[in-house]
Protein backbone atom coordinates (compact mmCIF):
# COMPACT_ATOMS: atom_id res chain seq x y z
CA UNK A 1 0.00 0.00 0.00
CA UNK A 2 2.85 2.43 0.87
CA UNK A 3 4.52 1.61 -2.98
CA UNK A 4 1.06 2.64 -4.07
CA UNK A 5 0.60 5.82 -2.04
CA UNK A 6 4.76 6.50 -3.31
CA UNK A 7 3.89 6.46 -6.95
CA UNK A 8 0.47 8.56 -6.44
CA UNK A 9 2.74 11.36 -4.65
CA UNK A 10 5.55 11.03 -7.37
CA UNK A 11 3.05 11.25 -10.30
CA UNK A 12 0.71 13.93 -8.52
CA UNK A 13 4.14 16.20 -7.90
CA UNK A 14 4.83 16.10 -11.96
CA UNK A 15 1.50 17.19 -12.95
CA UNK A 16 3.17 21.32 -12.60
CA UNK A 17 5.57 20.23 -15.54
CA UNK A 18 2.47 20.77 -17.46
CA UNK A 19 1.54 23.57 -16.22
CA UNK A 20 5.20 25.03 -16.51
CA UNK A 21 5.40 23.82 -19.67
CA UNK A 22 1.66 26.02 -20.36
CA UNK A 23 3.52 28.90 -18.31
CA UNK A 24 6.68 28.61 -20.78
CA UNK A 25 4.15 28.67 -24.10
CA UNK A 26 2.26 32.00 -22.79
CA UNK A 27 5.33 34.10 -21.59
CA UNK A 28 6.71 33.17 -25.18
CA UNK A 29 3.87 34.00 -26.95
CA UNK A 30 3.16 37.02 -25.46
CA UNK A 31 6.78 38.26 -26.19
CA UNK A 32 6.28 37.36 -29.52
CA UNK A 33 3.10 39.55 -29.36
CA UNK A 34 4.65 42.49 -27.78
CA UNK A 35 7.20 42.58 -30.78
CA UNK A 36 4.93 42.60 -33.25
CA UNK A 37 3.21 45.41 -31.24
CA UNK A 38 6.13 47.40 -30.84
CA UNK A 39 9.46 46.37 -31.96
CA UNK A 40 11.16 49.30 -31.48
CA UNK A 41 10.65 48.03 -27.66
CA UNK A 42 12.01 44.27 -28.46
CA UNK A 43 15.56 44.36 -26.06
CA UNK A 44 13.43 45.53 -23.22
CA UNK A 45 10.52 42.79 -23.97
CA UNK A 46 13.15 40.10 -24.39
CA UNK A 47 14.66 40.44 -21.21
CA UNK A 48 11.53 40.01 -19.57
CA UNK A 49 10.66 37.26 -21.64
CA UNK A 50 13.91 35.42 -20.99
CA UNK A 51 13.04 36.24 -16.72
CA UNK A 52 9.11 34.87 -17.18
CA UNK A 53 10.76 31.72 -18.98
CA UNK A 54 13.61 31.15 -15.85
CA UNK A 55 10.52 31.64 -13.03
CA UNK A 56 8.45 29.48 -15.13
CA UNK A 57 11.37 26.62 -15.61
CA UNK A 58 11.81 26.90 -11.85
CA UNK A 59 8.62 25.66 -10.93
CA UNK A 60 9.13 22.58 -13.33
CA UNK A 61 12.76 22.45 -11.37
CA UNK A 62 11.02 22.22 -8.23
CA UNK A 63 8.31 19.71 -8.76
CA UNK A 64 10.80 17.51 -10.51
CA UNK A 65 12.92 17.39 -7.41
CA UNK A 66 9.46 17.21 -4.91
CA UNK A 67 9.09 14.16 -7.07
CA UNK A 68 12.27 12.39 -6.60
CA UNK A 69 12.52 13.35 -2.67
CA UNK A 70 8.92 11.31 -2.59
CA UNK A 71 10.23 8.57 -3.95
CA UNK A 72 13.57 8.24 -2.26
CA UNK A 73 12.28 9.25 1.50
CA UNK A 74 9.67 7.28 0.94
CA UNK A 75 12.16 4.11 -0.04
CA UNK A 76 14.45 5.14 3.15
CA UNK A 77 11.47 4.80 5.47
CA UNK A 78 10.31 1.40 3.87
CA UNK A 79 14.05 -0.17 5.77
CA UNK A 80 12.98 1.41 8.91
CA UNK A 81 9.58 -0.33 9.21
CA UNK A 82 10.65 -2.94 8.36
CA UNK A 83 13.50 -3.55 11.68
Amino acid sequence: MLEGAKSIGAGAATIASAGAAVGIGNVLSSSIHSVARNPSLAKQSFGYAILGFALTEAIALFALMMASLISSVFQNTNLYLLE
